[in-house]
């Protein structure tokens, strides 16, 4: 049994690898081979670009469809992991002789990560615990966790879908070359730490969590030359790796992000420099020279970081500074805030995304802190810092996923074989011990085993009967663990956004592929260099399915000129007008729903386009687009800035006329129903009237010209 214990082994592995690939299916097979979301439409957009033009075009492009009029350096301005991943897999397959589109590629990329994810996390497990079925739950619990699984589906082609694989194995060999102490081991971690820089800005949490570890260390007396080699190694060389990613570059210096990082490396080069002169100078000498080193170096090092600071030479990103203080994003960065994915994470969020996890992962926790070895204490720290980051922001579910996978498998398999060793029949020494014992307290008067006292056959077979429920309800739930999982795909997760789907009452299923309806009629009825504007939601879409020109999309790097477009849909339509020509805009794109009960349209993201315009253009309010009591409402007590804006305008033309002055999502009346354009015209409207787009008209070049007009 032993000798096929290791067959059996990696048996299990691979079919756990298998089903963390077939489980994301669900999209492809309800509705085709498409991209998801709307990130994903960029990523696609540029490994298209990448695998056709090759890298040092990929470098220098400047794209001049986005951004219109700044355009935007692609190169310089991403993550080039996920697309370089996917060209160097499509060259591979190209070579080798298998003839493959670009976006089959692209569309099944993660769910083919998600298997190696698995692996990983089987490796993780099994390094920090040493049990080999401790690793097989871990990978069973990370290749089909649900919140990797929502950005991880066939079709949701996102930096995540790669780079959760990238975490797990970063912290893999980052402990293993700690259990090692190898300059090579430290140079691998480095290696696996570089291709996550290159896929995720995530990449801040893995050199942070080392670096509070690290900390731990030095703090608990446990920091040894082992760990000296491994981490001076992994800093140096990991951080020579940043300089090469363009989009970071010498942030890896500067930046408050890795700070801590840099901190470390004084510190404990700083304590193991202490070590060595205490075997050449007097403990006295030594502690005052050492006070004052130690006073100089904090001196230097908060002057460095508070000149940094004042220079604007580096600061925390808006996003980081959302995790030290959830509140911010809200008061300040209202463009953060705006976004659903950033928002606080709430229990019912956990128990989605988590499962049996929430239970099993403190379990896994204490036994981590528990046996206190160097791979167990780092697997524990990592779990304390993601559930933090995790409240602190939805998104980051995604990096407690696979913690809360690990440290649950550690759990499970402990809690498994505590409870299986008291279903083993004992051996020939443990029966001459029971026998001893009970002759002993024979002797002493006590009850010696007669049946019923302690220790009898009854109290046994109880106790193996208690044990097979208990190992009988952990199974159960594992099992849940997996129903559960497979219906967040199939149900939750596996619905594209560009294609919508819903059921009448009778079970019939409606399709709504308004988005691509919309989308084609650009590309085929509008001059190839028209400019569209919309909100920055539909930005990368627009561009990779449209071809066409957009003013904003969802790179969200320019926080005014995203405002300005918010001016243009706050504003009326004569006020609109000047900023549209200014900006060369040839057609305005909205998302509106009030006929196909849309909730995600644009009427209901209008209050975040008016607070992130507010705060470039103080003229725009958000308490003048509510009524007088209060409420933001389209009805006929609407507040007039909002029933006379371009946005209110834009949504209802006509609509009225397809639910009888009704508006099926807000459950309201139209308050405005006779709409007349003076300066835009109805270009195209859907068949589910989701996407309507407006032609804005031209000035005439003869006669009166318009007034000279500029945004104040």
């Amino acid at each position: 049994a032993r000798r096929w214990a290791p067959v059996l082994e990696y048996s299990i592995l691979f079919l756990i690898c298998l089903l963390s690939f077939g489980i994301r299916l669900f999209a492809v097979i309800r509705f085709e081979s498409v991209i998801h979301e709307f990130d994903p439409y960029f990523n696609y957009r540029t490994t298209q670009f990448l695998s056709k033009e090759g890298f040092y075009e990929f470098w220098n492009w400047f794209d001049d469809e986005s951004w219109y009029p700044l355009g935007r350096v692609v190169g310089q301005t991403l993550y080039p992991g996920l697309m370089t991943t996917s060209a160097i897999l499509f060259n591979t397959l190209r070579y080798c002789g298998f003839v493959i589109d670009i976006r089959d590629i692209c569309v099944f990329l993660a769910p083919l990560f998600s298997g190696l994810a698995a692996l990983a996390g089987y490796l993780m497990a099994r390094e920090v615990s040493g049990r080999p079925e401790a690793g097989l739950f871990a990978a069973v619990f990370v290749g089909i966790v649900p919140s990797y699984l929502s950005r991880s589906v066939a079709g949701s082609y996102d930096n995540e879908g790669v780079a959760i694989f990238a975490l797990v194995f970063a912290f893999y060999t980052f402990v293993r070359a700690v259990h090692s102490g190898t300059i090579l081991s430290a140079a691998i971690a480095s290696l696996a730490y570089f291709y996550m820089v290159s896929a995720w800005g995530g990449y801040v949490f893995i050199i942070n969590v080392v670096s509070i570890y690290i900390l731990a260390l030095v703090v608990l007396g446990r920091l040894t030359l082992r760990h000296y080699v491994v981490y001076t190694v992994y800093y140096v060389l990991g951080t020579l790796l940043c300089l090469n990613i363009p989009f970071v570059h010498f942030a890896a210096i500067h930046s408050s992000e890795h700070m801590a990082s840099h901190g470390m490396f004084v510190l404990v080069n700083a304590v193991v420099l202490r070590e060595y002169l205490q075997k050449l100078v007097p403990r006295e000498t030594l502690n005052r020279l050492l006070m004052a080193a130690l006073f100089a170096v904090i001196v230097a090092f908060l002057t460095l970081f508070a000149f940094l600071s004042v220079t604007g030479r580096t600061r925390w990103s808006g996003r980081s500074m959302t995790l030290l203080d959830p509140s911010y994003a809200a008061k300040h960065v209202p463009i953060i805030a705006s976004v659903s994915e950033h928002q606080p994470t709430t229990w019912s969020a956990y128990i989605l995304d988590l499962h049996i996890l929430v239970f099993l992962a403190p379990v896994g926790m204490w036994l981590c802190f528990k046996e206190k070895t160097d791979g167990s204490l780092f697997a524990g720290l990592y779990g304390v810092l993601a559930v933090y980051f995790s409240a602190v922001m939805i998104r980051l579910m995604l990096v407690v996923a696979p913690a809360m996978a690990v440290l649950g498998g550690i759990g499970l398999s402990y809690a498994l074989s505590a409870l299986c060793s008291y279903l083993r029949s004992p051996s020939m020494a443990d029966r001459w011990v029971v026998d001893r014992r009970r002759e002993s307290d024979a002797g002493a008067g006590g009850t010696g085993g007669g049946g019923k006292g302690k220790g009898g056959p009854e109290t046994k077979r109880l106790n193996r009967a208690l044990v097979l429920v208990m190992i009988g309800v952990l199974l159960f739930y594992a099992i849940q663990y997996i129903v559960h999982a497979t219906w967040t795909s199939s149900v939750a997760y596996s619905h594209p956004s560009i294609v919508l789907a819903s059921r009448m009452r009778d079970g019939t299923r409606v399709i709504q592929d308004d988005f691509r309806e919309g989308y084609y009629w650009l590309r085929k009825n509008t001059a190839p260099k028209s400019r569209v504007m919309s909100w920055w939601d539909y930005g990368y879409q627009l561009t990779a399915m449209s071809n066409r020109t957009v003013l904003v999309d969802n790179n969200t790097w320019n926080n005014s000129h995203i405002a300005t477009v918010g001016l243009a849909f706050a504003s009326t339509e004569d006020d609109a007008y000047p900023i549209l020509l200014k900006l060369d805009v040839d057609y305005v794109l909205v998302i509106f729903g009030g006929v196909a009960r849309y909730n995600s349209d644009d009427i209901n993201k209008f209050l975040w386009m008016i607070r992130i315009a507010s705060g470039v253009f103080p003229r725009i309010q958000e308490k003048d687009y509510y009524n007088q009591r209060g409420q933001y409402s389209i009805g006929k007590n609407g507040a007039p800035a909002l029933l006379n804006s371009l946005m209110y305008k834009c949504s209802y033309y006509r609509a009225g006329e397809m639910t009888r002055g009704f508006d099926y999502t807000r459950n309201e009346e139209i308050g405005i129903k006779d709409i007349k354009f003076k300066h835009l015209e109805e270009a195209y409207t859907t068949t589910n009237w989701i996407v309507r787009i407006y032609k804005v008209k031209k000035p005439s070049n003869r006669g009166p010209g318009l007034k000279k007009t500029g945004i104040q």
